[in-house]
């Protein structure tokens, strides 16, 4: 099988703070979309990959250098290529898709991957790969809540309480990749866009045109980085794989 990259990388990274956008922080030596990206880039069934970039992003080309600089004695590297994302993360897939148009045919796969996403494992890449290689859709890496949750009411003053206790026994936390054939994601995403709903992620446009995502168990590990603090935890977990 073969399949496509994408990876919207636009986002301003508000809640991360400081001056650099999560994707570029560094990490164990390299940049968080390096760790993201590279299972990928290791991948011979990888035709390519597409980066959506905020317009203003001058910091992609010096990753994209490093990249296309193997050793003399690598394979060649799956094609890097960019695109302009949007204010959201739907939209930036979208304009990813749009530019593999020419290349990527209709029942072709595309795994959409978080640049902020350094620690997917390759057990998890190849299970997904396995699992959902003929079916006609798609699905998921997600991995199931362990904690018990709390939905929240509003109580005097600003504070917050407790108004109910969530079952968790059927709640999963979404990660990615999220693997679609390219048409069906395409589709989904253009009716979402239609309607006025922006998705806050592939499954849920799929989901809204009824159809149900499979959900492939995932490593915890798999963390999306949003704060400092996960930054050093995903650095904690690089380190335990190294040889």
């Amino acid at each position: 099988m073969r399949y496509w990259l994408v990876m919207p990388a636009a986002g301003a990274s508000e809640r991360f703070g400081g001056p650099t956008p999560k994707q570029y922080a560094p990490l164990a030596g390299r940049t968080v979309i390096e760790w993201a990206l590279e299972p990928f880039l290791d991948d011979s069934r990888c035709a390519g990959a597409i980066v959506a970039l905020a317009v203003q992003d001058r910091r992609f080309a010096e990753v994209a250098a490093r990249l296309r600089a193997p050793t003399p004695a690598a394979a060649p590297l799956p094609t890097v290529t960019t695109c302009a994302g949007g204010a959201q993360r739907c939209l930036s897939v979208r304009s990813a898709l749009a530019a593999l148009a020419t290349r990527a045919a209709d029942d072709d796969w595309v795994l959409v991957h978080d640049a902020a996403r350094p620690c997917l494992e390759r057990a998890d890449l190849e299970r997904l790969l396995a699992a959902l290689a003929a079916h006609p859709l798609g699905g998921l890496l997600a991995a199931p809540v362990a904690d018990t949750l709390k939905r929240a009411q509003s109580g005097p003053g600003a504070t917050l309480q407790t108004a109910q206790t969530v079952e968790r026994s059927a709640l999963w936390r979404a990660l990615t990749p999220q693997m679609f054939r390219y048409r069906r994601l395409c589709a989904a995403l253009d009716a979402a866009q239609a309607a006025g709903r922006c998705p806050s992620d592939e499954a849920q446009s799929l989901e809204w045109l009824g159809e149900q995502p499979l959900l492939i168990a995932g490593s915890p590990a798999n963390l999306k980085i949003t704060s400092a603090a996960e930054l050093a935890v995903a650095a904690a977990i690089l380190q335990t794989r190294r040889p």
